[in-house]
């Protein structure tokens, strides 16, 4: 409690400081200034931000300042004899008693070092404050977490709680993959038109934390059934110019590079991130399958693929935040992504008749080049006004996304003689224009009420240009009019919401309804087909909590949210995976509601923080994909399967949770999480039953340790229980990351050794069964990756975070009820 204290009391001093004009005093005591220089010691540096208390001795006024961003101090007092101390957190106290001020005084160089027994209580309420519980969300900063340095924003997402990434990059909240993914509150270009892959691609070192929200209030969009996960991005706020820059290296091939620089004054903070990386992700995936159709001549193929893939990317963003005034201000900032990636997919295929004889060998490589550009510019308009929590803010942002992806296909058989066949080639070129405009308005109602209110549009427009090319006899590429197709999709939903929030005694409250108005028009162009859509929902929403002490509640949430079909869903032109599998879009796809209850428990002691929650939701028109045998052929014999959407009748899932963070000494710290869910869906499609039930859970254990000489040693590990729907049934995957880290340079740098997965285990083993054809699978997208990082900072410190002046944060919080 000690560092609680010196914060309190230091703020005080620092308000009474600034409150009065100076001192002056009837007769002959005239003021005198009180100046000097505080370095901390381990770095030589000058401190920022510390306290100076002047205390007279025979008088209960006090008098007080801080040093500024060259450690130097000035305090203007009355003639007299003061007891003066220099304080931080975490910092031992530096005293001067009975010093008598009579002319101005330098009191010179100080000195001051930390404490241990203090830096103690610091680290352990850090380590507390690493998950925020507020009424509709819980918030990670991930800073501390050793195992995703190097890494990507999907390494990040994997290591937080309720949150998993499948070895495709999917995103699941509680074991369901319809989650909303927002950067700084709002839609981002750093996701781009592959949320997926992006996610793989940016750094994870950019990322300050990350809030899941399992109940979002109205103020959010209603996107997503399964919740919403914001990414919070770093942004330096210390006075004067700081930052840090970080190099990555590693196996298979890895290298690159982040910084991330701020220069604040007192009226602009102008602030950037760039990053770049080289990676190689080598993948693998074996196929056995079994088709049941009597035209099938090879009835049994085995596929043995490789993948090669090399990743390019840069990442910049840069932008200021500018203080008209003290309540009043704007950020602006431009976002650059330019991404460079090839991958050489090779399969081998062997194909066997139906006495299990080798009929042939097929050797088909795919090498696809693909170029992705963003463009994002974001402006918000902050004003508070006199009464605290009054706010209006407004945001506008457009973005400007583009990929280009280009690939040929060659096929040859290798058995039982070298055939080469002729070879395809695909170009999909896709552009899209997003516009978001948003306004939100909060005003407090006496102490314990606030109303909120607001509106938002986000305009969506893709065209996608599909086309596949076949070689003809004369090596000439003619273009296939079957499948190439332009596709063009617009969608505008435009929000409006209110909410209330009220908290009597221990008990808060947040009611809140949103409206979207949805429009989307599907057009493929040279084939006369232009569909709409247009529906308008109500989501209502309500948090409540109930505390029963500081450190002890719970809480329930309400909220009903959507899922609409992604433009790639309705397309109808087929799109081919392999010569034998294609994806065909459903334009009849309607969008699913869902409703969610949510009741959670949080408990705090000394070392333990404990947090639980019974969740349940039910929705209608689920999205089930499904495999459907099309009743054709390929050259070879094998029956093409088709894979498309389809929206079953309902789902049910209920599920429980718990997280675990433990402390019982200062150099050893560990937290756990777990999750059990059931899901039951039913529904039919064609006279098949689609219906199905499902139990699984999914843990994650992490361990922290100092070790001798100041080492830090972290392992994490995850297993994924087994899981199964109407058609596949998925075994059980564990997975283990390890990492050492090493303070050095006096505090201001830090090397890192990391290991992802370290048995080399994170593969999904997968079991297909349909009325057509059954299928093993084994897919592997990333092998083991061994990763060293070095990062230096300057004009900041590790492990205190500064003061902060003010600024728009962007991750959408209300602010009531945390």
């Amino acid at each position: 409690m000690k560092f609680f204290l010196i914060a309190i009391c230091s703020l005080s001093i620092t308000f009474s400081a600034f409150s009065q004009q100076r001192p002056k005093k009837p007769g002959n005591k005239a003021s005198y200034d009180v100046s000097g220089l505080v370095i901390e010691k381990s770095s030589n540096t000058p401190l920022e931000f510390a306290t100076i208390i002047l205390k007279p001795i025979n008088s209960d006024q006090v008098f007080g300042g801080l040093t500024n961003e060259k450690g130097k101090f000035k305090v203007s007092v009355p003639q007299g004899t003061y007891n003066i101390s220099i304080e931080f957190i975490s910092f031992k106290t530096i005293n001067f008693p009975n010093k008598i001020v009579n002319n101005d005084l330098d009191l010179g160089r100080i000195i001051i070092e930390e404490d241990a027994q203090a830096l103690d209580e610091v680290e352990i309420i850090a380590e507390k404050s690493t998950v925020e519980i507020k009424l509709d969300k819980k918030i990670y900063n991930v800073g501390k977490d050793m195992t995703v340095k190097g890494g990507t924003a999907s390494d990040v997402l994997d290591n937080v709680p309720s949150v998993t990434v499948d070895t495709e990059g999917a995103v699941s909240l509680r074991g369901n993959e319809n989650v909303r993914i927002l950067i700084n509150g709002k839609p981002s270009g750093l996701v781009g038109l592959n949320d997926t892959e992006a996610l793989r691609q940016f750094p994870a070192e950019s990322i300050k934390k990350v809030e899941v929200i399992t109940s979002p209030s109205a103020r959010y969009d209603a996107e997503g059934t399964a919740g919403i996960i914001n990414i919070i991005l770093r942004r330096g706020e210390a006075q004067g110019f700081n930052g840090s820059v970080t190099l990555n290296g590693g196996i298979p091939e890895f290298y690159g590079g982040s910084t991330s620089l701020n220069y604040r004054l007192e009226k602009v903070n102008f602030f950037t991130n760039i990053g770049y990386s080289h990676r190689e992700a080598p993948g693998n995936a074996q196929f056995k399958t079994i088709y049941f159709s009597p035209t099938a001549s090879n009835p049994f193929v085995n596929e043995d693929r490789e993948y090669q893939r090399v990743r390019n990317n840069l990442n910049v963003n840069f932008g200021f935040e500018y203080f008209i005034s003290d309540k009043t201000s704007f950020v602006t900032s431009i976002l650059y992504r330019d991404g460079n990636n090839g991958s050489v997919s090779t399969n081998i295929t062997d194909a066997f008749d139906a006495n299990m004889v080798l009929d042939y060998t097929s050797l088909r490589i795919e090498d696809e080049d693909e170029d992705d550009k963003v463009y994002q510019y974001s402006f918000n308009f902050t004003h508070d006004f006199n009464e605290e929590g009054h706010k209006l803010t407004a945001d506008f942002q457009y973005e400007s996304n583009s990929e280009l992806e280009e690939s040929l296909i060659t096929n040859e058989e290798t058995y039982p003689l070298p055939i080469d066949n002729l070879s395809e080639s695909v170009i999909s070129d896709e552009d899209q224009k997003k516009i978001l405009l948003q306004a939100d308005y909060v005003l407090p109602i006496g102490e314990n009420q606030q109303f909120e209110a607001g509106y938002r549009s986000n305009i969506n427009d893709l065209t996608t240009d599909y086309r596949l090319y076949n070689e003809n006899v004369d090596g000439d590429f003619i273009l296939n009019p079957k499948v190439s197709n332009i596709f063009v999709y617009d969608e505008n939903i435009h929000a409006l919401y209110s909410q209330y929030g009220n908290k009597f005694g221990k008990f808060s409250a947040l009611l809140g309804l949103r409206m979207e108005v949805t429009d989307i028009d599907i057009e493929i162009k040279d084939e006369n087909l232009d569909a709409k859509k247009n529906y308008t929902n109500f989501f209502p929403t309500a948090n409540l909590a109930y505390e029963l002490n500081e450190s002890e509640n719970f809480t329930l949430g309400y909220n009903r949210r959507i899922s609409r079909p992604r433009s790639r869903f309705i397309n109808p032109f087929p799109s081919q995976s392999s010569k034998s599998n294609i994806f065909q879009g459903n334009p009849d796809l309607d969008p699913s509601i869902s409703d969610g209850l949510d009741l959670g428990y949080f408990k705090r002691w000394a070392k333990v923080t404990f947090n639980t929650s019974i969740y349940y939701n039910y929705a209608t028109d689920v999205f089930q994909f499904i495999s459907e045998d099309t009743g054709e052929i390929t050259d070879e014999g094998i029956p093409i399967i088709r894979r498309t959407p389809i929206n079953l009748a309902t789902e049910q899932r209920i599920g429980y949770e718990f997280s675990v963070n433990y402390t019982p000494i200062r150099k050893w710290r560990f937290n756990a999480s777990f999750n059990l869910y059931n899901s039951k869906r039913d529904g039919e499609y064609n006279g098949v039953d689609y219906g199905a039930k499902n139990t699984s859970w999914f843990t994650r254990f992490s361990s922290k340790i100092v070790l001798p000489a100041e080492i830090d040693w972290q392992t994490t590990m995850m297993y994924r229980g087994p899981s199964e729907d109407a058609q596949n049934k998925r075994d059980g995957m564990f997975m283990m990351n390890m990492a050492l880290s090493k303070d050095i340079l006096k505090g201001n740098g830090t090397i890192s050794f990391n290991v992802d997965d370290l048995f080399n285990s994170r593969k999904r083993e997968m079991e297909t069964l349909t009325d057509d054809f059954a299928q093993e699978s084994a897919f592997q997208w990333r092998e083991r990756q061994f990763r060293v990082s070095f990062a230096y900072r300057f004009n900041q410190k590790k492990k205190r975070e500064r003061p902060r002046n003010g600024g728009f944060d962007g991750g959408g919080d209300e602010g009531f009820g945390g």
